[in-house]
């Protein structure tokens, strides 16, 4: 990124520089994220505001273009590590401010299976609605899960497999966590090129994502309505 570049940023109106993120966001142009993300800190935005007004209203047109077929997985990972520009200068902040979030999610993929892209993808569009994400990576036991969701505590639980002969794991974690009597203190998401809405509902998932876009969609709704039965109990 040039000087005259960073120049013409920072002579931008604050809305203007809000429409610049959302066109740099979907353009993946890291570097002109993280400068418009200082820019805005430097002119007493919060870390929250710039987390929801311009990343993630940028993330969330990239992530429809991406489930209408507009967009495709290079593009979004591009824009995806964008934000993970802007995002590494505004977690801290976050923590420090004690900002609200949507929820809290752990995922990885099953035991057996070392396909990471999807999942990858889906962490990244997770991160970018404002979730906050515990990527447990390739090739996870029932124990790791079991482990991972009783440090982290998050809200979800998300696995993926893009083998065959792996997805039928995703039903020996849903059963253990029932036999532990676990099972409803997390909304479990399932994905991966094999999986599909039938098999999901078999084994015993809250719901199957076809992709990034629509697990981030199905993740807001479920968790808003877990915290709406939570509010009324």
């Amino acid at each position: 990124m040039s000087d005259e570049e960073e120049i013409i940023l920072a002579d931008l109106s604050d809305d203007e520089l809000v429409e610049q993120m959302m066109d740099d966001l979907y353009d993946g142009l890291r570097e002109e994220i993280e400068e418009s993300v200082r820019i805005l800190l430097d002119r007493g935005w919060t870390p929250y505001d710039i987390l929801t007004k311009a990343l993630v209203a940028g993330m969330t047109i990239v992530g429809h273009d991406f489930r209408d077929g507009i967009l495709f997985v290079p593009e979004v990972l591009l824009a995806a590590n964008a934000m993970k520009g802007g995002m590494a200068i505004l977690k801290p902040l976050l923590v420090e401010t004690g900002a609200p979030r949507m929820g809290k999610m752990v995922i990885g993929t099953v035991k057996g299976d070392i396909h990471d892209i999807g999942k990858n993808l889906v962490a990244m569009m997770m991160e970018g609605a404002g979730f906050e994400v515990v990527d447990m990576g390739i090739n996870n036991a029932v124990e790791a899960y079991l482990e991972m969701l009783e440090r982290e505590q998050p809200d979800i639980l998300g696995m993926s497999a893009l083998l065959t002969t792996t997805m039928p794991y995703m039903k020996v974690v849903i059963d253990t966590l029932a036999a532990k009597g676990l099972r409803d203190e997390y909304i479990v998401l399932v994905g991966g090129a094999p999986l599909n809405e039938e098999f999901g509902r078999a084994i015993g998932a809250d719901a199957y994502c076809r992709d990034a876009a629509v697990a981030v969609e199905t993740a807001k709704t479920l968790v808003a309505r877990k915290h709406n039965q939570m509010a009324a109990n």
